[in-house]
């Protein structure tokens, strides 16, 4: 049976290879951009079976109304994919005021109200699965992405509320978490900080690290995303690359021997 997508961000990168992914098995895939003219070429290949939506997601009316034209258009809304976001490069000292909003607006805020308005819909329909693009830098942290950090670190903490508070109502939540891919995240989508030199030896150190290996191929995640969006049961957070896992392990197994390390201060501090 064909699923009714909505998915956020489909003007390039994950968003539009997933779309077309479902639109060539027969689903119906609501697309957003910011600018409605790049999803055209989905509209000339797939015809109705395709609805091109421009949207800001930092407009919580916007995001509202979109996920009303949606319904209006297809009659219900099965899965929404929240992919919606950017990358913002620079120290933490580096990041003017507006750079940091500007992130965290794009990357959690438009995801919390494309959530709020698909949550009246999909609880009417006693059904539905909404799938948050995260990252492993909401699992762990790599420098000069500190606000990316912190974006998808809030994006990890409400999407496993919003799973508890929405289990009883039939609907499914998972976090989507890729390591780096070969998009046009880390280059054409990316925003750069104004740089300060006492910072260039960390950035060059970081470029080094990221080498060609850690970066996956785009197109090779469409398969796991059609499985994850026709699991009965899906898992609330799912790793995409092979780099994210084994990086993810090692992290909390430090984590896990400094608790332990200090786990007679924490115990202290409850006071009886």
């Amino acid at each position: 049976m064909s699923k009714t997508i909505l998915i956020t961000g489909a003007s390039r990168g994950f968003g539009k290879i997933w779309a077309e992914a479902f639109l060539k098995r027969g689903d119906k895939v609501a697309v957003t951009a910011r600018n409605g003219n790049v999803l055209e070429d989905l509209v000339a290949k797939y015809g109705d079976a395709v609805l091109p939506i421009q949207l800001d997601v930092n407009s919580r009316e916007e995001c509202f109304a979109a996920v009303q034209t949606v319904k209006n258009h297809f009659g219900r809304i099965d899965v929404l994919i929240n992919n919606a976001g950017y990358g913002l490069f620079g120290a933490i000292e580096e990041t003017s005021e507006k750079e940091a909003r500007d992130q965290m607006d794009t990357n959690f805020f438009g995801l919390l109200w494309m959530t709020q308005a698909i949550l009246p819909i999909m609880r009417e329909q006693k059904k539905g699965h909404i799938i948050q693009v995260s990252s492993i830098l909401g699992v762990l942290t790599l420098p000069v992405l500190g606000i990316y950090n912190a974006s998808k670190f809030a994006v990890e903490g409400l999407s496993e509320t919003l799973a508890s508070e929405v289990a009883d109502f039939g609907i499914k939540i998972s976090m989507v978490e890729p390591n780096g891919f070969a998009t046009e995240w880390g280059s054409v989508s990316a925003i750069q900080t104004q740089p300060m030199e006492t910072y260039a030896p960390l950035k060059q150190a970081f470029q080094e690290y990221m080498t060609p290996d850690k970066y996956g191929k785009p197109e090779a995640t469409a398969s796991a995303i059609l499985k994850l969006v026709d699991a009965a049961n899906p898992p609330l957070r799912l790793f995409l690359g092979k780099v994210a896992y084994p990086a993810a392990k090692q992290v909390y197994e430090e984590r896990l021997a400094s608790w332990e390390e200090w786990k007679e201060v924490s115990a202290t501090a409850h006071g009886y």
